[in-house]
Protein backbone atom coordinates (compact mmCIF):
# COMPACT_ATOMS: atom_id res chain seq x y z
CA UNK A 1 0.00 0.00 0.00
CA UNK A 2 2.41 2.51 -1.08
CA UNK A 3 1.69 5.84 -2.89
CA UNK A 4 2.64 5.68 -6.63
CA UNK A 5 2.93 9.12 -7.20
CA UNK A 6 2.51 12.46 -5.54
CA UNK A 7 -0.84 12.71 -7.04
CA UNK A 8 -4.31 11.04 -5.40
CA UNK A 9 -5.65 8.32 -7.83
CA UNK A 10 -8.24 8.76 -10.58
CA UNK A 11 -10.85 6.92 -8.77
CA UNK A 12 -9.94 8.67 -5.55
CA UNK A 13 -10.35 11.82 -7.72
CA UNK A 14 -13.82 10.88 -8.85
CA UNK A 15 -15.20 10.17 -5.44
CA UNK A 16 -13.85 12.95 -3.76
CA UNK A 17 -15.49 15.49 -6.58
CA UNK A 18 -18.44 13.20 -6.83
CA UNK A 19 -18.93 13.80 -3.22
CA UNK A 20 -18.03 16.91 -2.71
CA UNK A 21 -21.58 17.71 -5.51
CA UNK A 22 -23.27 15.09 -3.90
CA UNK A 23 -22.90 16.49 -0.50
CA UNK A 24 -23.65 20.36 -1.52
CA UNK A 25 -26.44 19.62 -3.82
CA UNK A 26 -28.36 17.11 -0.80
CA UNK A 27 -27.57 20.21 1.21
CA UNK A 28 -28.58 22.88 -0.50
CA UNK A 29 -32.18 20.82 -1.07
CA UNK A 30 -32.65 20.41 2.20
CA UNK A 31 -32.45 23.76 2.81
CA UNK A 32 -34.82 24.44 0.15
CA UNK A 33 -37.17 21.75 1.22
CA UNK A 34 -37.22 22.82 5.10
CA UNK A 35 -39.07 26.32 3.94
CA UNK A 36 -41.56 24.47 1.17
CA UNK A 37 -45.15 23.91 2.65
CA UNK A 38 -46.23 20.77 2.20
CA UNK A 39 -47.19 19.71 -1.31
CA UNK A 40 -46.76 16.85 -3.63
CA UNK A 41 -43.71 18.79 -5.23
CA UNK A 42 -42.19 19.01 -1.63
CA UNK A 43 -42.69 14.90 -1.33
CA UNK A 44 -41.26 14.30 -4.48
CA UNK A 45 -37.94 16.60 -3.67
CA UNK A 46 -38.11 14.88 -0.13
CA UNK A 47 -37.60 11.44 -2.06
CA UNK A 48 -34.35 12.78 -4.39
CA UNK A 49 -33.23 14.75 -1.05
CA UNK A 50 -33.13 10.82 0.12
CA UNK A 51 -31.87 9.37 -2.83
CA UNK A 52 -29.01 12.03 -3.06
CA UNK A 53 -28.30 10.80 0.99
CA UNK A 54 -28.10 7.21 0.24
CA UNK A 55 -26.30 7.51 -2.67
CA UNK A 56 -23.80 9.37 -0.59
CA UNK A 57 -23.41 6.79 1.78
CA UNK A 58 -22.71 4.76 -1.04
CA UNK A 59 -20.18 6.74 -2.31
CA UNK A 60 -18.75 7.22 1.48
CA UNK A 61 -18.62 3.38 2.01
CA UNK A 62 -16.61 3.38 -1.83
CA UNK A 63 -14.53 6.50 -0.36
CA UNK A 64 -13.51 4.56 2.74
CA UNK A 65 -12.69 1.33 0.83
CA UNK A 66 -10.59 3.22 -1.55
CA UNK A 67 -8.84 5.43 1.08
CA UNK A 68 -8.09 1.96 3.31
CA UNK A 69 -6.73 0.11 0.57
CA UNK A 70 -4.63 2.74 -1.75
CA UNK A 71 -2.83 4.53 0.56
CA UNK A 72 -2.87 8.43 -0.38
CA UNK A 73 -0.36 10.77 -1.47
CA UNK A 74 1.82 12.04 1.29
CA UNK A 75 2.31 15.82 1.81
CA UNK A 76 5.09 16.87 -0.27
CA UNK A 77 8.02 17.60 2.34
CA UNK A 78 8.80 20.80 1.77
CA UNK A 79 4.79 21.56 1.70
CA UNK A 80 4.73 19.58 5.50
CA UNK A 81 7.73 21.12 6.49
CA UNK A 82 5.98 25.00 6.01
CA UNK A 83 2.72 23.61 8.27
CA UNK A 84 3.04 24.87 11.47
CA UNK A 85 1.95 22.12 13.65
CA UNK A 86 -1.57 23.68 14.62
CA UNK A 87 -2.24 23.15 10.41
CA UNK A 88 -1.24 19.51 10.59
CA UNK A 89 -3.61 18.70 13.52
CA UNK A 90 -6.01 21.14 11.66
CA UNK A 91 -5.30 19.06 8.32
CA UNK A 92 -6.05 15.46 9.90
CA UNK A 93 -8.45 16.50 12.25
CA UNK A 94 -11.20 17.89 9.66
CA UNK A 95 -10.04 15.02 7.46
CA UNK A 96 -11.39 12.30 10.17
CA UNK A 97 -14.36 14.56 11.03
CA UNK A 98 -15.61 14.88 8.03
CA UNK A 99 -15.44 11.26 7.10
CA UNK A 100 -17.71 10.59 10.47
CA UNK A 101 -19.66 12.83 8.98
CA UNK A 102 -20.30 11.29 5.36
CA UNK A 103 -21.69 8.41 7.64
CA UNK A 104 -23.46 9.99 10.46
CA UNK A 105 -25.75 12.44 8.23
CA UNK A 106 -27.39 10.11 6.14
CA UNK A 107 -27.68 7.71 8.41
CA UNK A 108 -29.56 9.91 10.92
CA UNK A 109 -31.87 10.79 7.89
CA UNK A 110 -32.25 7.35 6.83
CA UNK A 111 -33.17 6.62 10.65
CA UNK A 112 -35.06 9.57 11.07
CA UNK A 113 -36.99 8.38 7.76
CA UNK A 114 -38.13 4.91 9.71
CA UNK A 115 -38.98 6.59 12.87
CA UNK A 116 -41.59 8.63 10.81
CA UNK A 117 -42.57 6.16 8.84
CA UNK A 118 -41.50 7.10 5.75
CA UNK A 119 -39.97 4.48 3.97
CA UNK A 120 -36.80 4.47 1.55
CA UNK A 121 -37.08 3.47 -1.92
CA UNK A 122 -33.93 4.11 -4.11
CA UNK A 123 -34.45 5.74 -7.11
CA UNK A 124 -38.07 4.37 -6.88
CA UNK A 125 -36.16 1.18 -7.66
CA UNK A 126 -34.48 -0.54 -4.45
CA UNK A 127 -36.92 -0.66 -1.39
CA UNK A 128 -34.65 0.21 1.67
CA UNK A 129 -35.03 -1.65 5.28
CA UNK A 130 -36.42 0.84 7.88
CA UNK A 131 -33.56 0.25 10.57
CA UNK A 132 -35.78 1.76 13.71
CA UNK A 133 -38.93 1.88 14.74
CA UNK A 134 -41.79 3.68 13.83
CA UNK A 135 -41.57 6.40 16.60
CA UNK A 136 -42.58 9.84 16.55
CA UNK A 137 -40.40 10.87 19.68
CA UNK A 138 -37.69 9.31 18.28
CA UNK A 139 -37.95 10.79 14.95
CA UNK A 140 -38.51 14.43 16.43
CA UNK A 141 -35.06 13.44 18.73
CA UNK A 142 -33.62 12.42 14.95
CA UNK A 143 -34.46 15.69 12.97
CA UNK A 144 -32.37 17.94 14.54
CA UNK A 145 -29.45 15.45 15.27
CA UNK A 146 -29.88 15.34 11.28
CA UNK A 147 -29.86 18.72 10.86
CA UNK A 148 -27.21 20.09 13.19
CA UNK A 149 -24.82 17.03 11.33
CA UNK A 150 -25.36 18.18 8.03
CA UNK A 151 -24.56 21.66 8.98
CA UNK A 152 -21.06 20.20 10.66
CA UNK A 153 -20.22 18.80 7.48
CA UNK A 154 -21.17 21.92 5.41
CA UNK A 155 -19.08 24.00 8.03
CA UNK A 156 -16.18 21.44 7.58
CA UNK A 157 -16.08 21.19 3.74
CA UNK A 158 -16.08 24.99 3.89
CA UNK A 159 -12.83 25.32 5.80
CA UNK A 160 -11.22 22.46 4.02
CA UNK A 161 -12.25 24.78 0.86
CA UNK A 162 -10.98 27.76 2.41
CA UNK A 163 -7.68 25.92 3.41
CA UNK A 164 -7.55 24.60 -0.21
CA UNK A 165 -7.86 27.92 -1.72
CA UNK A 166 -5.07 29.19 0.71
CA UNK A 167 -2.71 26.90 -0.54
CA UNK A 168 -3.53 27.79 -4.19
CA UNK A 169 -3.58 31.66 -4.24
CA UNK A 170 -1.74 32.68 -1.32
CA UNK A 171 0.74 29.67 -0.36
CA UNK A 172 1.16 29.13 -4.24
CA UNK A 173 2.36 25.63 -3.36
CA UNK A 174 0.19 23.35 -5.94
CA UNK A 175 -1.20 21.57 -2.86
CA UNK A 176 -4.67 21.78 -4.69
CA UNK A 177 -3.31 20.07 -8.33
CA UNK A 178 -3.29 16.64 -6.38
CA UNK A 179 -6.76 16.56 -6.44
CA UNK A 180 -7.39 18.22 -9.82
CA UNK A 181 -8.38 16.01 -12.67
CA UNK A 182 -6.55 16.36 -15.93
CA UNK A 183 -3.68 17.66 -14.46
Amino acid sequence: MKPSTDRYTFTAMALHWLLAAGILGAFGMGLYLDGLPFSPAKLKLINWHKWAGITILALSVARLLWRLTHRPPALPARIAAAMPVWQHVAHHGTHHLMYLLFFAVPLLGWAYSSAKGFPIVWFGVLPLPDWVPVDEALAQALKPLHALAAWGLIGLVALHVVAALKHQFVDRDGLLDRMRPGR
